[in-house]
């Protein structure tokens, strides 16, 4: 080595993920990057004055796990207010309503189960009869993409009829034409988050900071963020003028229906975006919505004779803004639930022709048939799922999921193992704050197909990944995601010296214990982001 580096890391077992590399249990970084891996007398070699020396012991040493999909800075918007992911009735909504903190004359909800209702129409007087008639309201129910406030907040945003949008998207109104409070998508949230109360910039960078510190402490170095819009920038800057952002993010604005030739430009313009730890790097879109709010892309309607259409009016522009951003150098992550948003999306990217070098990626994918899953291979997209999000779902088909599909596209929900054993690449996250971004459990979980220490039943275990192809979904796959196979999701020399350290050793444990084990090192970019002693 030319000169010495700046820590060594020690461990029992170093995974490395490099093909048919020697077993190792010594790395070393030198500015931000690996230099060297050998054994213990190799780093007796390195070591200089200066070096330090992290012996982690017993423990395994991995690469970085990177969070495939994530939401940390549009999360702290989204998870504010009294949490109600543990509601699992109308009365547990009321008492939870009722002792809900009021802010600036509102109450705030996120997490709520679509099954809370239990098949019920999803109406204002839900929380009114916790609140009254004029405390205005917003609550989230858990998969993000639709809200229930109350007649004040409708009142105060000037809510009083449908609307029409340019996506597809519904202020669900009763038949008199007054709205229920059932928001459905974005464009029609967002009528009623214009007019809420919002925390200072300041505070927001503080929030963001804890955020991310705490995502580090459960061995997370990366995350994909689907999202880069408002003032995400800004705040990222402003983080990184005092602070080291603890993860690496990579950010992919929206883009939405409408969208301009003059907007997609503004998109490509923004690649060029970055700061020490962070940058701007792809596209995200959505192609449908949920299965629960009725919006997700069937080839089939639902039971409710819903989620027949496309989120865009004109699948088609969705097809040119792509084309477009590819022909700019632009990767791309859609949004897909349902099995026609999916197989849009492989239409669409097949029709660009075979290169190697762009690799589009599909975000969720729900429900699909085989035929449809080893396309993936075919046109080289990207599957990109998050495993814990059908434990919203039950294995018995009685959630409010399963019976909007019927049994048929139940049975085929998060399809991972169909997915890696056709040869697809298959990055794994966790959606924050859909659900929670402890990459320990989702790792469990992938192996599972229920919550580890639960005795529930496992949904679709034939569709359980191995310990290694979970693993995988966190590095050298999500690395792929990411178009970064050469720089990370490796422990290689010349590679991002992202590392994670695991008491118990991932690829062996029983995933119920991976899910409790400590993490004594976090390492994003050279820099050591956690470490318990």
């Amino acid at each position: 080595m030319s000169s010495a580096p700046d820590i060594i890391v020690l461990a029992a077992r170093v995974h490395t993920l490099s093909p048919g590399a020697a077993p190792v249990t010594a790395v070393a970084v030198k500015d931000g990057l690996i230099s060297a891996v050998g054994d213990a007398a190799d780093a007796r070699a390195w070591r200089g004055p200066g070096t330090e020396v992290v012996d982690l012991g017993d423990a395994t040493l991995a690469p970085g796990l990177t969070d495939g999909h994530s939401h940390p800075v549009l999360g702290l918007e989204m998870a504010t207010g009294v949490d109600l992911s543990a509601v699992r009735d109308l009365d547990g909504l009321h008492a939870a309503l009722a002792g809900a903190e009021r802010v600036d004359g509102w109450v705030v909800g996120w997490g709520l189960d679509h099954n809370v209702f239990a098949g019920r129409p999803v109406h204002r007087q839900h929380l009114e009869a916790a609140l009254g008639p004029d405390t205005p309201a917003f609550v989230r129910l858990y998969d993000g993409h639709s809200a229930l406030v109350s007649g004040a907040a409708l009142r105060i945003a000037g809510l009083d009829g449908p609307r029409e949008f340019a996506q597809r998207a519904l202020v669900v109104c009763d038949t008199d034409g007054a709205p229920t409070g059932h928001l459905i998508e974005h464009a029609a949230m967002d009528l009623v988050v214009a007019v809420m109360p919002r925390r200072p910039l300041a505070e927001r960078r503080e929030t963001l900071l804890a955020l991310l510190s705490g995502m580090a402490a459960t061995g997370l170095t990366g995350a994909h963020v689907m999202d880069a819009g408002g003032d995400v920038l800004e705040l990222l800057r402003g983080v990184e003028d005092g602070h080291e952002l603890p993860l690496r993010l990579r950010l992919a604005p929206w883009c939405m229906p409408g969208t301009d030739k003059e907007g997609l430009e503004e998109l490509v313009a923004l690649q060029r975006e970055a700061g020490r730890n962070w940058l701007v790097g792809g596209v995200k879109f959505f192609m449908d919505g949920t299965v629960e709010g009725g919006t997700a892309w069937l080839e089939h309607p639902d039971c409710h004779g819903q989620s027949r259409d496309s989120f865009w009016l004109d699948p088609e522009a969705y097809t040119a803004a792509v084309h477009r951003l590819h022909a700019a150098g632009v990767r791309t992550a859609t949004h897909a639930i349902g099995d026609a948003g999916v197989r849009h999306v492989l239409d669409t990217v097949e029709a660009l022709g075979a290169d190697g070098r762009m690799r589009h990626r599909v975000e969720h994918i729900e429900t699909l048939p085989y035929d449809q899953a080893v396309r993936f291979r075919q046109t080289g997209v990207i599957a990109s799922m998050q495993p814990t999000h059908s434990a919203y779902t039950r294995a018995d088909h009685t959630d409010q999921w399963s019976l909007r599909l019927g049994r048929e596209r139940a049975e085929r929900a998060w399809i991972c193992r169909t997915l890696r054993d056709s040869g697809a690449v298959l990055a794994l996250g966790s959606d924050w704050p859909i659900a929670h971004f402890d990459a320990r459990g989702i790792l469990a979980y992938a192996q599972l197909r229920r919550h580890a220490g639960a005795d529930t039943p496992p949904v679709a275990p034939d569709q359980a990944l191995t310990p290694l192809m979970a693993l995988e979904g966190y590095t050298t796959h999500a690395a792929l995601a990411a178009g970064e196979p050469d720089t990370t999701g490796r422990i290689a020399p010349g590679l991002r010296a992202d590392l994670t350290a695991f008491t118990l050793d991932p690829l062996t444990t029983e995933p119920d214990e991976l899910a409790e084990t400590a993490v004594p090192l976090t390492m994003s970019h050279g820099k050591v982001t956690h470490r318990t002693s």
